[in-house]
């Protein structure tokens, strides 16, 4: 599903260059669940977006279920993204002034969906997140917990590829991390590739296997 080769980001600086990733590559399978960890600063969020397609200034080879990212222009690169990813960020990223069953039908008007199919997959996910209660309030009425579980439904309602998670839990307290965890474990078990960024080790073990980063190279001890 993911192919890097070489890949290497850096930004300039006087007299030099100062490095964020170096030399990475990586394969990630249909249908894995991987963890990646590392110090602050070890390149996880950069190395997250480059696989999100959401930073073009990289060098290297990038295939995303056999497609060459680096040959596409920006335009084919957005809809690339559109069509295989999925984002949960740390800090919820929701539209403020938009209710929750607008938050999660905004992706699916993007993309084109008939208004009946996108009714359709909205009452779905508000059912299986149990936010169904929730539907009509606006975010800054949620919880922390509650914002997120609308974020992950969010991510996933245009059935994504590559479900990709910056450190989804980092903002929760122990009981709502909890139901973040088992929800994207229930999402691999469906099937989905997740590629999951995080500091708590507990729940890095949770994944089939851990990348770590350490100054923007791939760990191989």
């Amino acid at each position: 599903m993911i192919h890097l080769e070489k890949v290497e980001k850096s930004y300039p600086l006087e007299g030099g260059r100062s490095w964020v990733l170096r030399n990475v590559g990586l394969d990630i399978a249909k249908g894995e669940f991987v963890s990646v960890m590392g110090p602050s600063g070890a390149g996880k969020s950069s190395l997250l977006n480059v696989l999100g397609l959401m930073d073009h200034e990289w060098q290297g080879a990038y295939l995303l279920d056999g497609i060459a990212v680096e040959k596409l222009n920006n335009k084919q690169r957005q809809d690339l993204q559109r069509e295989k990813i999925g984002f949960i960020f740390q800090h919820y990223h929701l539209i403020d002034d938009l209710k929750v069953w607008e938050n999660l039908d905004l992706p699916l008007q993007y993309r084109d969906v008939p208004a009946k199919e996108r009714a359709a997959r909205v009452a779905d996910l508000l059912d299986r997140f149990q936010i169904v209660g929730k539907k009509d309030l606006y975010p800054n009425q949620l919880s922390g917990g509650q914002q997120q579980l609308v974020a992950v439904a969010r991510a996933v309602i245009t059935n994504p590829k590559v479900l990709l998670a910056d450190e989804p839990t980092g903002a929760l307290h122990s009981a709502q991390a909890r139901i973040i965890m088992d929800l994207l474990t229930e999402l691999h078990a469906e099937g989905m590739t997740i590629v999951h960024v995080t500091h708590n080790e507990a729940y890095a073990n949770e994944a089939q296997r851990i990348i770590k980063l350490r100054d923007g190279w791939i760990d191989k001890e």
